[in-house]
């Protein structure tokens, strides 16, 4: 079975050597860089069985990137709390959209409204949360989100597109990228939140799509992989309104 990888990070500027990652699923830690090849530097080692390599790596890299416990217990936050982040921020907060769709979103009469493929109106639904919103960029704040989708998009998608809309016109900037460049740029495959660069709300869904809870990150090294993440997607997506014409242009 493949390992599902996560670059933890590299601490050699752009040559992306060496570098530290780690197995989602089993823990192992996979570091790779400039072998050791002098014979006598490889005499000393001790326990250097048949197929192995020794490796030189910074001590700062693995300082910076390497897991700092042996089990890592996540902070777990409940929904009430996780909506009084959207308040609390001072200056960004920025969304990875992933998923195929969002059961939530289908419990909506706009949803419906949508599928029977008649117009929605969006002025008006979710007032308290329109507010809130307007609230917070009168203030300063950004809102921002990058929304995968795939080829061909899911009814959900195309369901979010449209209501991009709505989030638009409430002051947050939502832009769109297609899942096959986010698997190219090594895009994690999960929806969380970065509030100022410096808090992640990783957020956890169960097998019916439905959101449970939210885990809260704040380790530096982790944060600077969501951060990366931002800024790889934010350089390589485009407006909504321009990825729904693009769609549109193709059925035609």
């Amino acid at each position: 079975m493949v390992r599902r990888l996560r670059f933890n990070g590299t601490g050699s500027g752009v040559n992306g050597c060496p570098a530290v990652y780690e197995d989602l699923d089993t823990g192992d830690v996979i570091v790779h860089g400039p072998s050791l090849t002098d014979p006598d530097d490889v005499a000393q080692l001790r326990h250097l069985n048949e197929g192995e390599v020794p490796i030189v790596v910074p001590r700062e890299l693995l300082v910076d990137f390497g897991p700092k416990e042996v089990t890592r217990m996540p902070n777990i936050i409940g929904l009430d709390d996780f909506d009084g982040l959207f308040t609390h921020f001072e200056h960004t907060a920025w969304r990875l959209e992933t998923r195929r769709r969002y059961a939530s979103d289908e419990l909506t009469e706009t949803y419906a409204q949508f599928t029977r493929k008649e117009p929605v109106n969006w002025e008006g639904v979710d007032a308290e949360w329109c507010a809130e919103r307007r609230e917070q960029t009168a203030l300063g704040k950004r809102f921002e989100r990058v929304r995968l989708v795939d080829n061909p998009p899911t009814a959900a998608q195309l369901y979010l597109l449209d209501n991009a809309r709505r989030n638009s016109a409430v002051g947050e900037k939502i832009l769109n990228l297609r899942r096959a460049d986010a698997d190219t740029l090594g895009l994690p495959a999960e929806d969380f939140w970065l509030f100022d660069s410096r808090l992640v709300a990783l957020l956890n869904f169960d097998d019916a799509d439905n959101l449970v809870d939210v885990e809260l990150i704040t380790e530096p090294a982790a944060v600077l992989r969501y951060v990366m993440a931002r800024d790889a997607a934010l350089h390589h997506a485009i407006p909504y309104e321009e990825f729904a014409a693009r769609l549109i242009a193709k059925k035609d």
